[in-house]
């Protein structure tokens, strides 16, 4: 028999807030969290903005000293999320659930580029010997999972996904599958990302992908005609899945139920998305299905991948008109919470996942902020800079990977 899913809990970690209220509050406020980038001043950096986390305390967040010794940054961001959403679901291994019903399905885009770096630069300057024994754990995008599976006695299904831009969105889309067909009773899930470094910032503007704007509050514009490229953020967000019933037995908060999930592949190009936005509309298509939407009857709103490149923001839009239809595409309200936090890479599916969770529950749509240009190819109503109150009864969140990776999560308004 299948089994309903439903979110039980939340934690985050971004450029806006390190925790829940103050993320979620930020974000209506059209808050940036975008600033000139610190901490590389002996580089001749390219770009000049990014979307770094502030004030970033691990103590307060359930780590210890050995915790942040052996941990790169990504999975240090991805335990303190974890502690959060696991505090505030109330589950505990071993007394309200099983050790071998509680999963873990976190990913990061990336993984732990800091310890990839300082470690090479051991091995050229210092030779081999000098490696530390901890390299290959603290690089591997795996150990966030293997890390909040430890910290908590996750002993049940344990699943990292890699799908650049898409991997929280596929961790949570997966989790979701997982419970709903009787593998587990509840999943920790989620994504993770420090990758503001040099050689990644590197890497990425080469390619052309990352904007030259060094105005922080005019560089992550989505659906703008001037837009120019991506500014990159770091952080995380995870949450916990939890079948309803093991939720409604033990009384817990409900912040909304998953109902859909769509997954697709591009097939099209390394970096650039399908122009056509075929692959990506099915994605949108599926989840939609799978959630029961109803155009006449549910108001929709969509987190968009909205990254603020000229060729994803097009894209995506034709894939919300062929996913939806013009009519109903019109009708659905959008934002795209990278215009605040950046492009946090495989911690951005999950963390845009919350705030469509959010926007359920409390019956507010986050703007998407600096749209006082609109393209003309991007013609639909993406809530421009100011937040707005609406009664969202269905909410998606899109994410697009380098790649071609596609995914899609459907959640619905929870009412008991």
């Amino acid at each position: 028999m299948e089994q309903r899913v439903v979110i039980t809990g939340m934690g985050v970690i971004s450029p806006v807030g390190n925790n829940l209220s103050d993320f979620w509050q930020n974000l209506v406020a059209g808050h940036c969290g975008i600033e000139q980038i610190k901490g590389f001043d002996e580089y001749d950096l390219p770009i000049s903005v990014a979307g770094q986390v502030k004030n970033f305390d691990p103590e307060a967040n359930g780590l210890n000293r050995n915790d942040v010794r052996r941990s790169d940054m990504y999975c240090q961001f991805a335990l303190a999320a974890a502690y959060q959403a696991m505090q505030d679901s109330g589950l505990v291994s071993g007394e309200n659930i099983a050790p071998e019903r509680l999963g873990t399905y976190i990913g990061s885009g990336i993984g732990g580029m800091q310890t990839f770096v300082s470690e090479t630069e051991k091995l050229l300057n210092e030779g081999v010997g000098r490696v530390s024994p901890l390299f290959v754990p603290m690089m591997i995008g795996n150990i966030a999972s293997g890390n909040v599976a430890i910290k908590y006695n996750a002993q049940g299904v344990c699943l990292p996904v890699v799908t650049a831009c898409a991997t929280g969105t596929h961790a949570a889309g997966e989790a979701y599958r997982a419970i709903k067909h009787g593998y587990a009773d509840a999943i920790i899930t989620g994504g993770a990302e420090a990758s503001i470094h040099p050689l990644a910032i590197g890497g990425f503007a080469n390619s052309k992908a990352l904007t030259r704007s060094t105005d922080p509050k005019n560089a992550s514009i989505p659906f703008n005609v001037n837009r120019n490229g991506f500014v990159m953020g770091e952080g995380a967000g995870v949450l916990i899945f939890e079948s309803l019933d093991s939720a409604l037995k033990r009384g817990a908060h409900i912040y909304a139920e998953v109902v859909g999930y769509g997954n697709s592949c591009d097939a099209h190009h390394v970096t650039a998305p399908s122009p056509d936005g075929v692959p990506a509309s099915r994605a949108i298509r599926q989840s939609l299905d799978e959630a029961g939407f109803d155009a006449e009857k549910d108001l929709l709103y969509i987190n968009a991948h909205g990254t603020s490149t000229p060729l994803n923001d097009k894209s995506e839009t034709v894939a919300i008109k062929l996913a939806l239809g013009e009519e109903a595409a019109h009708k659905a309200m959008i934002s795209s919470s990278k215009s605040m936090t950046g492009h946090m890479l495989g911690a951005t599916g999950a963390v845009e996942l919350i705030v469509a969770a959010l926007t359920l529950k409390n019956g507010v749509v986050t703007p998407t902020i600096g749209l006082n240009d609109p393209d003309p190819d991007c013609d639909l109503d993406y809530v421009p800079n100011v937040a707005r109150k609406a009664d969202v009864t269905i909410a998606i969140s899109n994410s697009l990977g380098f790649g071609g990776h596609n995914g899609c999560v459907a959640l619905r308004k929870w009412s008991e």
